[in-house]
């Protein structure tokens, strides 16, 4: 998406909404916040644009400028995080790079997430023969160490479809919109459905549930995102409830080797 200005992508939200009086209502107040806002957040080759609701993927663009904004991430390099205690990662954003530790398996992955190549150490021994295996893993575990940590940032990501669902409260009682993102051939598990509950004032999200596919009726967890703070120029929040993101870092550089050597 070109940059638009709010006041011409709520008309057409006008017209494309009228058959329902809440996201009426909810575009009626983006309006009124901020109506000569401009925003440039193109989305990613492949961002299901025909089939999401303006309305949710407005609410992607105000997400993403709370943020910090589309630049600011773009920018950003090298990040770095602990998913839960279990496994530390760095991560090249620039060129696919990234670093997986897992000290409980004595296991280190280093490879590049768009090509796939990498090689792996496991209990000292750099391993040979199962490579695959351990290369397919390491993929699996950064995209989902990864979305748990930057998943308001991907919102307009290739395969996605926004919807927007309705007005409702997190479970701390805080007033939201809340929007759906569903996969199309992306990912490693692409029949999992979220709910994404981004705060009517400051347009962060704040919580997520989880379906495993589109049939269930009930998420196999809702949990929040608290506790942002801002790292290099960009908001990131670590708080997911019982447990959480640890030893985030943006990082402009990192030391030698970090990528190539165990």
């Amino acid at each position: 998406m070109k940059n638009l200005t709010l006041l011409v992508t709520v008309l057409i939200i006008a017209s494309s909404c009228s058959s329902s009086s809440s996201s009426s209502d909810s575009a009626d107040t983006l309006a009124i916040e901020s109506e000569f806002i401009e925003y440039s957040n193109p989305p990613a080759d492949g961002f299901n644009q025909e089939g999401s609701d303006l309305l949710a993927t407005l609410l992607a663009d105000k997400s993403m400028l709370a943020m910090g904004g589309r630049k600011a991430w773009d920018d950003t390099r090298y990040i770095s995080w602990s998913f839960f205690g279990r496994r530390n990662h760095t991560w090249d954003k620039l060129t696919g790079n990234v670093r997986i530790e897992e000290p409980e398996s004595d296991l280190t992955i280093l490879m590049n997430i768009n090509t796939k190549e990498g090689k792996a150490m496991k209990g000292g021994q750099e391993v040979s023969d199962s490579l695959d295996f351990y290369l397919n893993r390491g993929y699996g575990l950064w995209v989902n160490d990864s979305y748990w940590l930057v998943m308001p940032f991907k919102l307009k990501d290739s395969g996605v479809t926004l919807k927007y669902l309705r007005e409702d409260t997190t479970l701390t009682g805080d007033q939201s919109d809340v929007i759906s993102l569903a996969f199309e051939e992306v990912g490693v598990t692409p029949q999992n459905v979220y709910e994404v509950w981004i705060d009517t004032d400051s347009k962060l999200v704040t919580q997520w549930a989880f379906y495993p596919d589109s049939t269930s009726l009930e998420p196999s967890f809702i949990t929040p995102w608290a506790d942002y703070n801002k790292y290099g120029n960009i908001l990131l929040s670590g708080n997911r409830g019982k447990s959480e993101l640890s030893n985030i870092k943006v990082l402009e550089e990192v030391a030698q080797g970090t990528f190539d050597s165990f």
